[in-house]
C-alpha cells in the first residue's frame, strides 16, 4: 500500500486529489496540508511513501518542503507544476527531486506517477523535459562526450534511468541484482561529477539532444 500525503493551497485541488487516491486499491491517503511547513510536519508524523506537493504555496513552497523531506528522508517528493514554472523546476532538480507532473494531467497519469516515484523511478513528462533540457548546470560539455568515461553497462544504466526506470526495474531488465545496479549508479555519479540520479536522467537526455 502506497501511503501518500498531499500539499496544495487550493482546497478544491486537495479534495480532488484525495478523491483520486481513495479510488486506488494500492494507495492510502495519509493527510493533506495547505502549505509546505504543514506538509513537512505531516510527513514527520505520518512517514508516507510519497509527498505530492504543489510547487507554489504561501509561506514555505513545495521546493523548500521537498528539500527538508529529502534531507530527513521522510518521503519521495512528487511536485505538481505548470508550464510557466521552469525556474522552479530547475531549482528543484538541483536539490534532487526526481518527480514532476503537470497539474492538469489526467488522474490516471498522476496516479501512475505516484506509483513510479514510490518505486524509486524518476518521473518527467516530456513537456517538462523540453522546458529544462539544456539548463541543468553540470560544468561539462554536452553530447555523448559527457559520458565518455562510462562503461557500456553504465551507459545502459544511465539510459534506463533517463527513461524513468527504478533500480529494481533496471536490475530486472539487465538481469542484474539490485545491489549491482546501485553500484553502477554510484560509479556513474562519481565519474560524471553529478550529484544524484535526476541529474543523470536530464544530462543523458541533453546529450542525446546535442548529438
Amino acid at each position: 500500500m502506497i501511503k501518500v500525503v498531499i500539499a496544495d493551497d487550493d482546497a478544491i485541488v486537495r479534495e480532488g486529489l484525495k478523491l483520486m487516491l481513495s479510488m486506488q486499491q494500492d494507495m492510502h491517503f495519509a493527510g493533506a496540508a495547505e502549505n509546505g511547513e504543514a506538509a513537512v510536519a505531516l510527513c514527520r508524523e505520518q512517514k508516507p511513501d510519497v509527498a505530492l506537493l504543489d510547487i507554489r504555496m504561501p509561506g514555505m513552497d513545495g521546493i523548500a518542503a521537498a528539500e527538508i523531506i529529502l534531507r530527513e528522508k521522510l518521503a519521495q517528493p512528487l511536485l505538481l507544476t505548470t508550464f510557466d514554472e521552469e525556474d522552479f523546476i530547475i531549482k528543484a532538480l538541483g536539490i534532487g527531486v526526481s518527480g514532476y507532473i503537470l497539474k492538469n494531467s489526467p488522474s490516471e497519469r498522476i496516479m501512475n506517477a505516484i506509483r513510479a516515484v514510490a518505486a524509486g523511478a524518476a518521473v518527467f513528462q516530456q513537456d517538462i523535459l523540453e522546458c529544462v533540457q539544456g539548463r541543468l548546470e553540470t560544468g561539462k560539455s554536452g553530447g555523448q562526450a559527457f559520458f565518455e568515461g562510462l562503461s557500456k553497462r553504465e551507459m545502459e544504466v544511465a539510459e534506463l534511468i533517463a527513461e524513468g526506470y527504478s533500480n529494481q526495474e533496471i536490475a530486472d531488465k539487465l538481469y542484474l541484482s539490485n545491489g549491482t545496479v546501485r553500484n553502477h549508479v554510484s560509479l556513474i555519479l562519481e565519474k560524471t561529477g553529478l550529484e544524484h540520479r535526476t541529474q543523470i536522467a536530464v544530462q543523458y537526455l541533453n546529450s542525446k539532444k546535442a548529438d
